[in-house]
């Protein structure tokens, strides 16, 4: 696999989303910034910091049903004390979705009112930022009530920045995912990669597929031998777990090989669809030992 550590990048698109969010943001009054509840932290382009600024903020942690509520409680906790709002929400199964406009609103609640007093409605102009793969377009979709935005489960499908209005006294500009120029810290790009947000296309899967299989032995080694009916995988590295899992499903080739291909596709696929359970990636402690 690529080191990803020293992965860079920086496709058009990105750099012009850059761009058009700098240029944009004198228009906004709310900034909602969309994770992935399974990667609270890794899942946050560090850019965006800079970019933003002081301008109101509201983190939503969408895929909440797929991550580990546990976890995600110990996540609302940790950006409490950084002086972040979130939000956990599931774009799949509605769950919070009537919360985000409502607490957008509030962060700019002295501003509507000194409008009111000046016999003004204000409307409330929020931009959608995230990396990509975390669904954004989903949840704007969810927002008005129909699909009037673009959505795939590829990363990278919103292309171009688009204005929507919802309810009449309010505006969203969607903006495409962006990923940060490059990775310096090397569990974050792994992070993403597990969760679809890097593309699969520049990964080596199989070596993608082993650490996976290392995160889980030691986080949720007991939903991992559920789904692929293992007895145990303690002691065992990431590529044994892997072609028990192959063996397991029947994945041999000629010679009696495991076609590790298969298994990796496979084991990556059904961590993304919550198939091996409601699993987090990451916790506070995690970030404050890096």
């Amino acid at each position: 696999m690529q080191n990803l550590q020293n992965l860079q990048w920086y496709p058009g698109h990105m750099a012009k989303t850059r761009r058009m969010i700098e240029e944009n943001l004198k228009l906004i009054d709310v900034v909602v910034e969309i994770l992935d509840a399974r990667i609270p932290y890794s899942g946050r382009n560090p850019n965006f910091d800079d970019i933003i600024k002081n301008k109101p903020r509201l983190l939503v942690l969408n895929k909440a049903d797929l991550a580990d509520k546990n976890r995600t409680m110990q996540w609302l906790e940790w950006y409490a004390t950084q002086g972040l709002k979130v939000i956990p929400i599931s774009c799949a199964t509605g769950s919070g979705i009537n919360t985000v406009l409502n607490e957008a609103r509030v962060l700019i609640q002295d501003k509507i009112n000194r409008e009111k007093e000046k016999g003004r409605n204000r409307t409330l102009k929020i931009m959608m930022v995230g990396i990509p793969n975390v669904g954004k377009s989903s949840l704007i979709n969810r927002l008005i009530g129909k699909a009037s935005t673009k959505t795939g489960d590829k990363p990278g499908v919103t292309r171009g920045k688009q204005w929507l209005r919802i309810k009449g006294d309010t505006e969203l500009l969607d903006t495409p995912g962006i990923l940060p120029p490059k990775f310096d810290d090397q569990s974050v790009a792994m992070r993403l990669a597990y969760t679809g947000a890097i593309k699969d296309e520049i990964m080596n899967t199989e070596l993608l597929a082993y650490s996976l299989c290392d995160y889980l032995r030691d986080n949720y080694a007991d939903a991992l031998c559920a789904r692929y009916k293992l007895d145990s995988v303690a002691g065992l590295e990431g590529y044994e777990i892997l072609e028990m899992i192959g063996k397991k499903r029947g994945f041999v080739i000629s010679g009696g090989e495991i076609d590790m291909e298969r298994a990796s596709n496979m084991v990556l696929d059904e961590l993304r669809g919550a198939k091996i359970g409601n699993i987090t990636l990451e916790t506070p402690n995690d970030i404050a030992n890096n």
